[in-house]
């Protein structure tokens, strides 16, 4: 399936939650159950807002190019 926008934007918000997760407890490993759970919600509710705004939903939907992604990938 091909990404969209919306995949690389929340997929990069989310690694700067999880870092920044990591860095408040001082740990690089897995983090707790409680932790990637709440993750999980922001995740979720991070769709949901960018949804609930159709001009933004309307631009985040266009696909990707592959090399275009994997390129934001490596950042």
């Amino acid at each position: 399936m091909a990404k969209t926008y919306r995949d690389v934007a929340i997929d990069q918000m989310m690694a700067t939650v999880e870092e920044a997760m990591s860095r408040a407890v001082d740990w690089w490993g897995d983090l707790p159950t409680p932790m990637n759970e709440a993750i999980h919600r922001f995740r979720v509710q991070l769709g949901a807002a960018i949804d609930s705004v159709e001009f933004v939903k309307k631009a985040l939907d266009r696909p990707v190019s592959e090399t275009s992604w994997k390129a934001t990938e490596q950042r």
